[in-house]
């Protein structure tokens, strides 16, 4: 037919992953401990353990949560630990760290259970703009367990890609 517009990207071999399709859903909520210190700067134990005996733990059910403490204090390993006992029984995930860390973390747990052997000689393309917050260091993540595997990577939209990578 004369004149037909024909989608030379559905035609193509290329696969889309696309990290949105991963993203672990759920509220993400960081505790962070600066304000249970004493004088900003230590942690006492009696003051801290009144503190998780009192706080409303349920209020993080179904959350994400990453625990921190954002100044430069002395703070135990064992009052994370603590905290973990009690975030336990609600929280969906805890992390000791930043959101950002956590939130690697989370992709790599989501990337852990695909077979990246079924990009095999293809060409992909890893998509870009997402509608949900993907880090930079989990498009390296992908890029690194893509490249034993896709024949060739770009990264972007299929009909505009960068292209990153080809096998030789």
């Amino acid at each position: 037919m004369e004149g037909e517009i024909i989608n030379k990207v559905a035609r193509s071999p290329l696969v889309t992953f696309k990290l949105e399709e991963i993203y672990p859903e759920g509220e993400r909520v960081l505790i962070d401990i600066k304000d249970q210190l004493f004088q900003g700067l230590i942690l006492r134990e009696k003051d801290f353990r009144a503190w998780v005996k009192d706080h409303d733990w349920s209020q993080y059910e179904g959350k994400y949560v990453a625990i921190t403490c954002s100044v430069d204090a002395i703070v135990q390993v064992w009052a994370y630990m603590l905290m973990q006992t009690r975030l336990a029984p609600y929280a969906k995930y805890v992390h000791q760290g930043t959101l950002a860390s956590m939130e690697h973390i989370l992709f790599q747990k989501a990337l852990d259970p695909i077979d990246f052997s079924q990009f095999q000689d293809k060409p992909v393309v890893i998509k870009g703009c997402s509608d949900k917050p993907v880090p930079a260091s989990v498009y390296v993540e992908v890029t690194q367990r893509m490249l034993p595997f896709a024949k060739k990577l770009s990264y972007g939209e299929p009909c505009s890609t960068v292209p990153l990578w080809k096998r030789k």
